[in-house]
């Protein structure tokens, strides 16, 4: 079943947790790379980030409103994707209510593959992007319908607490307090989480 957009209008931490666990599914025209051609690909979610709010100084909405982060502040269930350095795209999904500047960032999934010379790495957010084909064209655009070939699935079953792991955040260390933030969420011994 898709996520539906309330999914994603709750509490950013929550989501972020929620998510663990559940398929990221795309589908495309051209080949993906390494998994056939013009098939779809379902990945399992295993490690997010939570960037909660205009004063988590970890967030690019900690400056405001600004042209480059304004999706932040759409819709829930809205992709948020932005470039950074001058090489990688990061994939983000807008929570809670419209114009309260929170999003969860997907860090690492594991690929379903039928056929192990498909798999690749995607043990990284800029892996993932890259092996999923996803770039500033998804900016903007909703998560939870399949019209654009790209969506997320409930997981088949929800995780035990015991599954899942908490930890600070990676590479933002000029956020003061808010570095230290256990707002990453992983489950526990995946080969595929990127950040132990």
């Amino acid at each position: 079943m898709i996520l539906p957009q309330s999914f994603y209008n709750r509490p950013t931490l929550k989501v972020a947790q929620d998510l663990l666990g559940c398929f990221l599914v795309r589908t495309s025209p051209q080949p993906l790379s390494n998994f056939g051609e013009g098939q779809g690909v379902r990945f399992k979610i295993v490690e997010t980030e939570a960037y909660n709010g205009p004063k988590d100084l970890a967030s690019h909405a900690s400056i405001g409103k600004t042209e480059r982060n304004k999706i932040m502040f759409d819709g829930p269930g809205t992709i948020y994707v932005y470039f950074t350095y001058g090489m990688h795209y990061m994939l983000n999904i807008v929570t809670e209510e419209k114009d309260y500047p929170a999003a969860v960032l997907i860090r690492a999934v594991e690929p379903i593959c039928r056929d192990a010379k498909f798999c690749v790495s995607t043990n990284g957010p800029a892996k993932l992007t890259k092996a999923l084909k996803i770039d500033k064209s998804f900016n903007g655009l909703p998560i939870y319908t399949k019209k654009y070939g790209f969506w997320i699935e409930s997981h088949a079953e929800e995780l035990k607490p015991s599954q899942v792991a908490r930890a600070t955040r990676v590479g933002i260390d000029y956020a003061k307090g808010y570095k230290d933030k256990k707002w990453r969420f992983y489950i526990k011994d995946n080969k595929f989480v990127s950040k132990k």
